[in-house]
């Protein structure tokens, strides 16, 4: 069995976590999300708290893989109905910024033309100034992917630094060409 299978999901007040044969539901008021529930793990909510347990069907290895994948989705789902989820990018490089362009951004990096980005479903996109970018979010994995997105337009390189990149992310810098 999975490690982190076995320990349980508490749930906090104002959170309703919904099992049924092939997906559990995880409502609040700031929305809901569903993930399926495979044959070989079962959901079962006790108390304030969610158990997830090995079904026995199929096979044992893929059996704790999943147990474990289950349980770490249901956290994540409950975390986001109450918290959310948010990442946040900059941009660096002389005259390079972002504007809000309806509900999505475009952004001048140093292309012939501005780069426009829409966000998914769940997913919002806010501008706290030109050059940081703030994406935002219920659902964990759409506002790491949008992010992962926006990030794969432009790279940050390591001769200059220039580029987007995570708040957090730090960029290794190599030395250019040197004269003999």
């Amino acid at each position: 069995m999975s490690r982190i299978g076995k320990k349980e999901v508490a749930i906090p007040a104002g959170v309703t976590v919904t099992p049924s044969a092939n997906s559990v539901e995880v409502k609040s008021d700031k929305g809901s999300l569903t993930f399926p529930v495979f044959p070989e793990v079962k959901v079962e909510v006790e108390d304030n708290s969610v158990r997830v347990s090995t079904t026995g069907v199929g096979a044992p290895k893929n059996a704790s893989a999943l147990h474990g994948l289950v349980r770490a989705h249901i956290a994540n789902m409950v975390v986001g109905v109450t918290e959310g989820y948010s990442k946040t990018l900059e941009i660096h490089g002389t005259g390079w910024n972002a504007k809000p362009s309806g509900q999505g951004i475009e952004m001048q990096i140093g292309f012939c033309h501005l780069v426009k980005c829409m966000p998914p479903e769940g997913v919002a996109v806010t501008l706290t100034n030109p050059t940081t970018i703030v994406v935002s979010g219920i659902d964990k994995q759409a506002v790491g992917q949008f992010a992962a997105n926006i990030r794969r337009v432009r790279p940050p390189e390591p001769y200059k630094g220039k580029g987007i990149r995570y708040s957090d992310e730090m960029v290794r810098r190599k030395a250019g060409k040197s004269l003999a």
